[in-house]
């Protein structure tokens, strides 16, 4: 049989609508079992096809894996204009409102929250992967708060680098609890609240922290 340009066209819808039925798939068995305890058999029992189907659209698990986890960040800015996160000040207000999102779709917050704690492990193949996101985040997130700080006129910007680290730990950290008990934690509100706080406190910073400690009495 002879394969022309124009049927190669038309296999290309059908081929990404699988592809994605795959991903979905991989989103739900890695985010309930693990990288390591989720089988492509697994996958391939989900979406109706054999574990050599699943390799021809992937190739191995572990490059399944990483588009796993780069579909997630794809969905992350789907709806937004120029694909990518918003730059400036306007960067913290996505953040809640992807918390907003994430509250629509537990099954991706389960797989990335599972697959970046697994991260850390020796030789696991999503390591660099976490390395990376957590590196660019931060840049992206101190640049927000250097604009913001020059719009306020806030000269002091040594807390800069320790509050954008500290916004995607106290992010990734709430998403965890909300996972474990959705009926405690307001994933969105909460996440706010913890924005807001860590913006405020590089903007107006307080006391330190020993000025609410207990005084004791001199012997």
């Amino acid at each position: 049989m002879v394969t022309t340009a124009s049927s190669r066209v038309k296999s290309r819808p059908e081929t990404e609508r699988k592809r994605t039925e795959i991903l979905k798939a991989a989103i739900e068995i890695f985010g309930a079992k693990g990288s390591a305890n989720g089988t492509l058999a697994d996958i391939a029992e989900q979406v109706g096809m054999t574990h050599a189907g699943v390799l021809h659209h992937f190739g191995s698990k572990q490059k399944l894996l990483l588009e796993v986890l780069a579909y997630r960040d794809e969905s992350d800015v789907a709806g937004l204009a120029e694909k990518h996160i918003p730059d400036g000040p306007a960067l913290f207000l996505h953040l809640v409102k992807t918390a907003l999102a994430n509250e629509l779709r537990p099954g991706i917050v389960q797989v990335y929250t599972v697959l970046s704690s697994e991260s850390v492990t020796d030789g696991h193949p999503a390591r660099g992967f976490f390395e990376h996101r957590y590196a660019k985040l931060r840049e992206e997130v101190s640049a927000a708060f250097r604009e913001l700080c020059a719009q306020e006129g806030v000269t002091d910007t040594a807390a800069i680098s320790t509050a954008s680290a500290s916004i995607l730990a106290v992010m990734d950290g709430l998403q965890l609890q909300w996972l474990l008990d959705p009926s405690a934690v307001e994933l969105a509100e909460a996440s706010s609240f913890a924005i807001r706080a860590i913006v405020n406190g590089v903007l107006h910073p307080g006391p330190p922290l020993e000025t609410y400690a207990p005084r004791t009495s001199a012997a």
